[in-house]
Formats: C-alpha cells, sequence, structure tokens
C-alpha cells in the first residue's frame, strides 16, 4: 500500500522489515506482518481502541454468522463497480479484526493487481487481524490521521467507523467509491426497549458528504434469534453497552432466547474529486 509517514507526511518505503521515509522516520514490522504507524502524540488513551477480551467476544460472535449477510452484500457491492482486471488499492477504515476486510479479500482474491489494506486503532485487533488474513495488508492508525498518500486509495469501506470526512476525500482518487454502513431506522430496535423508557427510531437520513455522489442507498433487514451469550456479546458491540443498567444484563443472561432486527443502511458513493 501506499503509506506516508505520520510524522511529515512524506512517502514511506519499505525496506527489509521497516517502513521509513525520506526524513529517515521508521516505523518496524512487526511479527504478525502490520506496522504500527499511530505516534504515541496521536493517541488520547494508552492502548485505543477494543481491549482483547472485546476484540475476541466480537470474533465468536461475528464467527457464528448472524452478521454474513451484511458482510455478503459488501463483497458484491464492491465486486460490481469495481473491475477485478484493473488495478485496485482498497481500504477497510476501522476494520477491527478483519471479518469485513477478510472477505474482501477473498473476492478479489483472483484477481493480479488488486491490494487490500485493513486499518483500526486498536493493536489487539489488529494483531489478531494480520494473524488471520496475512494476504491483507495491515496498519495500526488514526482514522481522523489516515498515513496514506493522497489519491492513492481506489475504494474504501466505512462500516460502523467514524472517520474524518475530509481525510476520505484526500485519500480516495477521484473517481473512487466509498461504501459506508450505518445502522437502519429499526436496527436492533429490541436492546433499546430494555434500556430506554422512550425508544426512538434511527434516523436514517444519509451523512452530508460534500464532495461526494450518493450512488446507491440500499437497507437491508432480517431478524436475529440469539442466545445469552450472543445477546450479550452483541450488546457489548453497540453504544447501548454504556447505559445498559445490571439488571439488563442479568435478564440476557437468564431470559433465554432473545429476537431482535438488524436493520442496516449500506450507501455507495462516487468521489467527485
Amino acid at each position: 500500500m501506499c503509506y506516508q509517514c505520520p510524522l511529515c507526511h512524506q512517502p514511506l518505503f519499505e525496506e527489509g522489515a521497516a517502513w521509513r521515509c525520506a526524513n529517515r522516520h521508521q516505523f518496524d514490522r512487526a511479527r504478525e506482518g502490520y506496522v504500527n504507524l499511530l505516534p504515541v502524540q496521536h493517541k488520547r488513551s494508552k492502548q485505543p481502541g477494543d481491549s482483547a477480551e472485546m476484540m475476541q467476544a466480537r470474533r465468536q460472535f461475528l464467527n457464528e454468522g448472524h452478521y454474513q449477510p451484511l458482510q455478503q452484500a459488501v463483497c458484491q457491492l464492491l465486486a460490481s463497480v469495481l473491475n477485478a482486471n484493473q488495478p485496485y488499492r482498497i481500504l477497510d477504515v476501522g476494520c477491527g479484526e478483519g471479518y469485513y476486510t477478510g472477505a474482501i479479500a477473498a473476492t478479489f482474491s483472483s484477481s493480479t493487481d488488486v491490494r487490500i489494506a485493513g486499518l483500526d486503532v486498536s493493536r489487539e485487533a489488529i494483531r489478531s487481524a494480520a494473524r488471520r488474513y496475512p494476504s491483507v495488508t495491515f496498519c495500526v492508525a488514526s482514522s481522523q490521521r489516515l498515513p496514506f498518500i493522497t489519491g492513492s486509495i481506489s475504494a474504501a469501506t466505512r462500516i460502523y467507523a467514524p472517520c474524518n470526512p475530509e481525510e476520505l476525500s484526500r485519500v480516495i482518487r477521484p473517481g473512487g467509491y466509498l461504501l459506508t454502513v450505518t445502522p437502519g431506522p429499526r436496527h436492533l430496535l429490541q436492546f433499546k426497549a430494555l434500556i430506554y423508557q422512550d425508544v426512538r427510531l434511527h434516523d436514517s437520513a444519509a451523512e452530508s458528504l460534500p464532495g461526494w455522489t450518493l450512488c446507491s442507498e440500499t437497507s437491508l433487514a432480517y431478524p436475529l434469534a440469539l442466545n445469552s451469550d450472543s445477546a450479550a456479546t452483541l450488546l457489548q458491540m453497540t453504544p447501548f453497552a454504556w447505559r445498559a443498567r445490571p439488571e439488563v444484563w442479568g435478564r440476557l443472561a437468564t431470559g433465554g432466547a432473545f429476537a431482535c432486527e438488524t436493520d442496516f443502511m449500506v450507501r455507495l458513493w462516487r468521489h467527485q474529486g
């Protein structure tokens, strides 16, 4: 991938087991194959991002296939707009442990010049992803300061991940694509009902992205039937977890099967340049 130095913004070149820029800033490749491009001065905490325990719980939930329809929809949409016979650089922003990144890589595995990269602020998540998907280039970095050369990315995915829209406009080339996934109006409404007295639907309005054209907007919704462990894990993966009282966690642990709805908004944008 076309990395740039997070300190001086000069291009990074791979030299042996490290990446270096013209100003001799050096970033070593970890044993698992990823590179850490998150300087200490850019961290908001000592260990930003998800912990190893949170990452492992999410991995277990995803491995159970609950979000596989979304994974397939993301890959199919990317494949429909990217010609596999052309060179592409695809970035998964906020990739976590690589559930979607690995599937994207598999979708384009027969292409000769398609490179896939994953970025996340959590070192634990990136370490796990790099072990599991060696064909993908992974880095620890902030989505607010993307360590990629201007205009070097052909397409990016942003699945529930915060990101600086100006940085996305900078790194994605003119004519390139951005695929976003956000909650639909009824996403996990049953969890909301456990926590809030006044249950409101999610705002489904598309965010404003100046300089981008909205190419398509698709709703993906289906029911989930979860056991107690999976229900607790899913709640932990959501922002609702911060407001869940102890009795909510107890109800999930002892209540048997928990039925809820998924509702995703999948949007494809094209960079006007």
